[in-house]
């Protein structure tokens, strides 16, 4: 089916995003194994338990045209590190989320992150005309938080009690973007960051 996201490799110095298929299952679970990710209350990893669902349903939301899940694959060891995926697509408005994002705890802090969200928010902005790119994380996620915030988006505001997580605690979410206008001075920063990390 033919959407406003298609599948595509992103690759950059460091990484290279490829689409996700169910064959993926075990290299994401030993990503998920290091650091045992699984184990933060927070955010959403996925677990022996839960890869199943997880997978099918990133697949499901691809299909329909709401998401574009990747792998995340170190170049460097040619292993799959952790996914990320656009999701919330909202195509006849030209907005998307970057979102379900996790890294295997032994390449964080290493400029993947910033590469791999550099690569996604390129192709949104130039490839694709987008008009805003968001991103939400749970209030209690300060890694992600700051992480965001150090990409130079810009928080919108909080959403409270929004969710009922798997443990029955409600979540706030907080919402960021980067508009369209702001890339290029964003693209910038960036770039600035990735020069000090190769």
């Amino acid at each position: 089916m033919e959407t406003w996201l298609n599948p595509i490799e992103l690759e950059g110095e460091l990484v290279k995003l490829i689409p996700m298929e169910a064959s993926h299952k075990p290299d994401l679970l030993a990503a998920a194994a290091d650091g045992k990710l699984w184990e933060l209350w927070y955010t959403s990893v996925p677990s022996s338990e839960t890869i199943d669902t997880y997978i099918s349903n990133a697949l499901e939301d691809r299909e329909n045209g709401l998401a574009l899940p990747f792998v995340i694959i170190d170049k460097k060891t040619k292993s799959v590190v952790g996914s990320t995926r656009y999701c919330s697509v909202d195509a006849s408005n030209r907005r998307v989320e970057i979102g379900y994002t996790w890294y295997a705890q032994s390449t964080q802090r290493t400029g993947i992150n910033t590469e791999c969200k550099y690569l996604l928010l390129k192709h949104a902005f130039e490839d694709r005309s987008a008009i805003a790119v968001e991103f939400k994380t749970n209030f209690h996620n300060f890694p992600s938080r700051n992480a965001i915030l150090r990409l130079g988006a810009k928080q919108d505001g909080i959403i409270r009690n929004h969710r009922i997580d798997q443990q029955g605690n409600i979540r706030d979410t907080v919402i960021f973007s980067i508009l369209e206008n702001e890339w290029p001075t964003v693209k910038t920063s960036i770039h600035f960051k990735m020069k000090r990390t190769y």
